[in-house]
């Protein structure tokens, strides 16, 4: 029995040995490690501003996006160009696409405004209150006629903003818009100004995947 054991012993130490003086081969083919080939993504920088706003039958300028893969230029290709002579909210895709068929994308929203006069001066800038809950919705003007506005459907933890349109007189909506990932709009169903052009209280049906169809009420603060 002992001889048996120091047998085994033995064998061990000498797989061991063997191991040990066995050296990794790290010469790998250029680009990989091993069988497994190495890549570098994209990353892509959209220049300019993130959101910009055009009045119908203006000029948009594209600021345009750049690419790099490591130290490496790669192509950008632009889609979803605004139609400068249809009022909506547009949204511009860049794609930037490395040599394996990896790609990076990157986003801009174009709103394209028509607004008449008796909108233009209006300022409905300022916070509102949702009925039900309290929950602000925030309005910031940022074109005539043009608001983005924070947590549209006074929805507590939501960080979604839009882009809504006041195009005549008290008249206001969500233009059909990729925001949050999701297409949104909305159905305006009465405003009701205040003085000199500013808006007391408004309410609105919002369309949209994570949004009930319920109408939904809201007083400046």
């Amino acid at each position: 029995m002992k001889k048996y054991i120091k047998y085994v012993g033995l064998v061990l130490v000498g797989v061991l040995a063997f191991s040990c003086n066995k050296k990794d081969d790290f010469n790998y083919k250029t680009g990989y490690v091993g069988i497994s080939k190495i890549t570098t993504y994209p990353i892509i920088t959209v220049a300019g501003d993130p959101y910009i706003y055009v009045a119908k039958g203006g000029t948009y300028t594209d600021p345009g996006a750049t690419a790099k893969a490591g130290t490496a230029d790669v192509k950008v290709v632009a889609t979803g160009l605004p139609d400068v002579n249809t009022a909506g909210v547009y949204t511009e895709t860049y794609t930037a696409t490395n040599t394996d068929g990896f790609a990076a994308t990157g986003t801009r929203t174009i709103a394209v405004y028509s607004t008449d006069a008796t909108a233009a001066a209006n300022d409905y800038s300022g916070s509102y209150a949702r009925s039900t809950n309290g929950s602000l919705a925030v309005w910031t003007k940022v074109a005539p006629g043009v608001y983005s506005v924070f947590n549209p459907g006074g929805a507590p933890g939501t960080n979604l903003t839009v882009i809504v349109f006041n195009p005549t007189g008290s008249k206001i909506f969500i233009p059909a818009q990729i925001a949050g990932g999701n297409a949104t709009s909305s159905s305006t169903e009465s405003t009701v100004t205040g003085p000199g052009g500013t808006l007391a209280s408004y309410m609105m049906v919002i369309i949209n995947p994570g949004y009930g169809g319920s109408l939904r009420s809201f007083a400046k603060q």
